[in-house]
């Protein structure tokens, strides 16, 4: 089990990847998914940390999730302000 978890690291490091590469479309609807995938690869960050006892990326990873969620917020704002 322990393999795993210290696995986990990679899956999350291509998430975060993938999610910077959405994150940066001129699309609404890639930059969505950009934001939802920062929170997968928050989650998967905070479980690699947690086994790790990295209790500082376990806080950032918490900070950088609430500023995903504000993302998406602003996100779907800017449609309703604009349809």
């Amino acid at each position: 089990m322990s393999d795993l978890i210290d696995a986990l690291q990679w899956p999350a490091m291509a998430v975060t990847l993938v999610a910077a590469w959405l994150v940066g479309s001129l699309s609404r609807r890639k930059r969505t998914w950009g934001f939802w995938c920062f929170v997968l690869s928050n989650a998967l960050w905070v479980a690699w940390g947690w086994h790790d006892h990295a209790w500082a990326l376990i806080g950032l990873q918490v900070g950088l999730f609430l500023f995903n969620l504000r993302g998406v917020m602003k996100n779907d704002d800017a449609v309703e302000e604009a349809g």
